[in-house]
């Protein structure tokens, strides 16, 4: 009969839950609502270490995991693993991002521009318009249970990348370049509406002054400006909420790619 080592295999198993916990954290750091910066870091500290001993039986399962046998080892694979977490979450964040891009361009548009305030997930002065969609996205995404998608591509990053298994890929950057260059184009593509509004506002305003030079253009200008752009944030909400469905889609496909250049 084999002699059973439990040392080693309790050791094996402390350093699993470890490098498990280490993973699961990665998504409370930056991922859209788990990563929020509203929630005590107390809290999201308890939520990765219940969502950890979760995942632990399930992971222990499928593979067997065995201690680094050098503290620097150790250190390397506790990297890896954080990292792993930590890109789930990020590409979340990035496509999320697009949604803060297009509230600035239309703060701009519509005169917001200077009436800004702390937003607590970013830390960063963000306007009024930038910040009612953000919380407006945020709440559909948790309607939608699409923080229990991120939680799902958490458990299924262990099937593809197994614990201490990840492989650089050099594709990685060139998609997270790619990813953060989405911003950009689904900003603009939200903010279209209204800057297309105000774009017409701005040039009947100015056919008027050359028309009617007496009149301060002004005076009449920035208010239209504030009228015109809340109405035309108020009319396009019903298919922002549609578009929202295909960013949500777009980021979990995002997260399903990102995983696989990181599989061995």
């Amino acid at each position: 009969m084999t002699e059973i080592d439990f040392y080693d295999v309790f050791e094996g198993q402390v350093a699993a839950f470890l490098f498990v916990l280490t993973r699961t954290s990665g998504i409370f750091f930056i991922s859209p609502f788990l990563g929020s910066m509203n929630v005590s870091a107390r809290v999201r500290g308890v939520a990765a270490v219940a969502l950890a001993i979760i995942l632990f039986p399930v992971v222990v399962k499928e593979s067997v995991v065995q201690a680094p046998a050098t503290v620097i080892m150790f250190a390397f694979t506790v990297a890896k693993e954080l990292f792993v977490g930590w890109l789930i979450g990020l590409v979340g964040y990035i496509t999320l991002s697009a949604v803060n891009m297009a509230g600035k361009i239309m703060d701009m548009q519509v005169g917001f521009a200077m009436v800004n305030m702390m937003d607590p997930t970013t830390q960063q002065q963000t306007g009024l318009i930038g910040t009612f969609l953000y919380n407006l996205t945020v709440i559909y995404f948790v309607v939608t249970n699409g923080h229990h998608v991120i939680i799902s591509a958490l458990a299924e990053s262990f099937r593809v990348i197994p614990i201490d298994a990840m492989v650089w890929n050099t594709s990685l950057p060139q998609f997270m370049i790619d990813l953060t260059a989405g911003i950009f184009l689904n900003g603009m593509k939200i903010a279209m509406p209204v800057t297309f509004a105000i774009l017409l506002t701005n040039v009947g305003l100015g056919i008027l002054a050359r028309t009617m030079p007496q009149m301060n253009i002004f005076v009449v200008g920035i208010p239209m400006q504030l009228m015109i752009g809340i109405t035309m944030v108020s009319m396009v909400l019903p298919f922002y909420i549609l578009f929202l469905d295909v960013i949500f889609n777009e980021m979990y496909a995002n997260i399903s790619i990102a995983l696989k250049s990181l599989a061995p």
